[in-house]
């Protein structure tokens, strides 16, 4: 990353690896709830990576949450699912704010809250795998139409609690900021119709509206409110208070746009009784037959650059210029065992995706007066892509799963390294 130029690296931090499961500790004034005690080794493990790097210039960007939840807490009381994670949650990071915020000035809370409630709890295809069983036979249990909103809901309290706590008792001394990562794809209109171009401003409001509207505004956006009803979690008016003004920076990962149109009579949408029945949209890359853009190697990742100036005008139109990092921006090749290492490494439309996503950044930043103060390409290395497993890499840096993880730098290391050394 020196060698590159890079200033910053954004990771995260294992829960469990800092409060392993073992017995719950109660004292008359203190709770760890399922966790045990702190665990010095992993405390050490991440010191050394923190001073590695801020001894090569680079500053760390911590995510203290990126779906590794605490097997304890998910057995004890369902996790995410019941208000006790809020407390925890808190009591987890203010670990963290004690070890490590002597040097770490970048803290985002929650890595993309809205993908853990819909796959998590609406769709189920993720952990913790609960969904509504008259529908998705492969859920044992869940409700697609409540637990999403009750999920999305505790990360929020529980961001607004952690803020608290770092606003009152560390912030003075450590001078650091919290902010969380928000997984936003841009939406356009499938037609000029007035109804498509009202259905994609309400799957916005269904997306980065949903977790972003509080801290701003103090509740949920209207148009939730309207179509889910009594199924819409209520803040009380001390949790709105606290929860509106407690992020600082705003996170933003961003891949690809959509097409939008609005939906209303689609039979099965609507029995399914989830999010997605109550945006009443649809989203799609296709638009007459022809896809929005080339696709990258994952299903879903279609490139549309223009995407990226968009979202960040709306971001700053809707929410009054507040300070965005871009958390994550980028796209995957196939692992396929029959491309030769050499011909791995020449990722041409690598480069050509971040050169075009960051052209339309900067024109956002420059012409257009969007508050855009960091850019982070997902990823380093070629990892584990949740469902996608190791079929799919994202890394600049090629890493051989079959001799040792030895590590190759593509094509885009150099120029992601002559971009960063001409800037």
């Amino acid at each position: 990353m020196a060698d590159m130029g890079m200033d910053a690296y954004r990771f995260s931090i294992a829960w469990a690896r800092i409060l392993p499961s073992r017995p719950p500790i109660s004292t008359s004034n203190h709770r760890i709830y399922g966790v045990g005690q702190v665990n010095q080794a992993g405390i050490d493990h991440y010191n050394k990576l923190i001073n590695a790097l801020l001894a090569k210039g680079i500053q760390p960007y911590v995510t203290l949450y990126h779906w590794d939840l605490p097997q304890a807490l998910e057995d004890k009381y369902n996790g995410w699912l019941d208000r006790q994670i809020v407390d925890d949650f808190a009591e987890y990071a203010e670990t963290c704010f004690a070890a490590f915020g002597d040097r770490v000035k970048h803290w985002i809370t929650v890595n993309e809250p809205h993908t853990v409630a819909i796959q998590g709890y609406d769709a189920g295809l993720q952990a913790p795998g609960r969904c509504s069983v008259l529908l998705h036979l492969y859920c044992k249990s869940g409700n697609s139409g409540t637990e999403p909103y009750i999920v999305a809901h505790n990360f929020i309290l529980a961001h607004a609690a952690v803020s608290r706590v770092y606003r009152t008792k560390y912030r003075a001394a450590q001078d650091g900021q919290l902010g969380m990562a928000f997984d936003v794809m841009w939406y356009e209109p499938m037609s000029s119709a007035a109804i498509d171009v009202e259905a994609t401003k309400r799957a916005q409001e269904f997306q980065l509206g949903w977790f972003a509207d509080p801290f701003f505004f103090g509740d949920y956006p209207a148009t939730m409110r309207k179509r889910v009803g009594e199924r819409l979690p209520r803040f009380t008016a001390e949790e709105a208070a606290l929860v509106k003004g407690a992020l600082d920076f705003v996170g933003i990962n961003h891949y690809t746009t959509y097409y939008t149109r609005h939906n209303d009579t689609d039979i099965i949408v609507r029995l399914l009784n989830d999010t997605l029945a109550d945006t009443g949209t649809i989203s799609l890359p296709f638009k007459n037959g022809r896809a929005i853009g080339d696709r990258a190697n994952s299903i879903w990742l279609y490139i549309v650059p223009r995407g990226m100036r968009s979202l960040m005008n709306y971001v700053k139109n809707r929410y009054n210029s507040p300070p965005i990092y871009i958390t994550e921006n980028g796209m995957d090749d196939s692992n396929s065992p029959f491309i030769a290492l050499k011909d791995a490494l020449k990722d041409t439309k690598r480069i050509k995706y971040h050169n075009d996503y960051l052209t339309n950044l900067a024109a956002s930043i420059k012409e257009d007066g969007c508050d855009v103060r960091g850019y982070f390409a997902w990823s380093l290395l070629d990892n584990w892509e949740w469902a996608a497993g190791y079929s799919s890499r994202f890394g600049l840096y090629f890493v051989d799963y079959n001799d040792k993880l030895k590590r190759y730098p593509k094509s885009s290391v150099q120029w992601f390294k002559s971009l960063l050394h001409s800037s």
